[in-house]
């Protein structure tokens, strides 16, 4: 006979959150959900004026919860350094990872060898790096799961964004082969790819974009902060392995 609880969504109450680029966007959006549920949240960006921002928002719930953030760059080994430091430090281990941060960029006809090394280390090694540092901290802690924000990009592969779609394809295997290296170990691993997304990394402006998710053809970043929060809801027994996440009317 089954019981109640076998239908009722585990709780991210009290689990230790490190949301990479979490101040804008996206990682803003799933900062404020999960504080919201509760839950204990670390972010970080490259701008203290949007880290002041979100955690001035966080705290503005109201709720019992314990957020805080820092200045560094996910491109930069030294501050990956600099942060699980500070994840030790405050939270003593970690429950939840979830991969964010990441940039646009278009063809590879245009800008550097530098300009493109600065996209993957962001886009991708950073991905890699902070799941590295991640799951020595998750070992011994069965339920503790890695989220990662990829991009229907990766299937889509469209004109004049190979950079980008480079990085993002690259984010899809790592996490297909991720999850199979860690699931043993009690690791949940899962890979969230949304469509068009409202936000800085889009050209149109604030107006516009506003006209798009009216007319349904682009989503809201609460739209994803909402899917992050349905993988890590889920029963021990269930793996959300790839979640795609589309406007109604976007058919591409």
């Amino acid at each position: 006979m089954e019981s109640l609880k076998d239908y009722l969504p585990r709780s991210v109450k009290g689990k230790r959150i490190l949301i990479t680029g979490g101040t804008t966007g996206i990682g803003r959006a799933t900062a404020i959900l999960l504080a919201s549920q509760g839950a204990r949240v670390m972010i970080f960006g490259r701008h203290q004026e949007q880290i002041d921002e979100t955690l001035s928002a966080i705290m503005a719930l109201d709720i019992e919860t314990e957020c805080f953030g820092m200045r560094a760059d996910v491109a930069e080994l030294r501050d990956i350094n600099r942060i699980f430091d500070l994840v030790d430090g405050q939270f003593g281990g970690l429950d939840i990872l979830i991969n964010n941060a990441a940039l646009p960029y278009e063809s590879i006809i245009e800008g550097s060898y530098q300009d493109w090394q600065y996209i993957l280390n962001t886009n991708l090694l950073g991905y890699m790096a902070c799941s590295h540092e991640a799951v020595k901290r998750m070992q011994g802690n069965p339920g503790s799961h890695i989220v990662n924000i990829g991009s229907i990009s990766a299937d889509e592969r469209g004109k004049d964004s190979s950079v980008y779609v480079a990085t993002k394809a690259g984010v899809q295997g790592f996490n297909e082969s991720l999850r199979k290296e860690v699931n043993e170990l009690g690791i949940k691993v899962s890979l969230i790819e949304p469509g068009l997304v409202g936000s800085d990394m889009v050209e149109e402006d604030s107006a516009q974009q506003r006209k798009k998710i009216e007319a349904m053809e682009m989503l809201k970043a609460e739209d994803i902060a909402m899917s992050v929060l349905f993988c890590l809801c889920q029963p021990l027994r269930c793996d959300v392995i790839t979640l795609q996440i589309r406007p109604h009317l976007q058919i591409l």
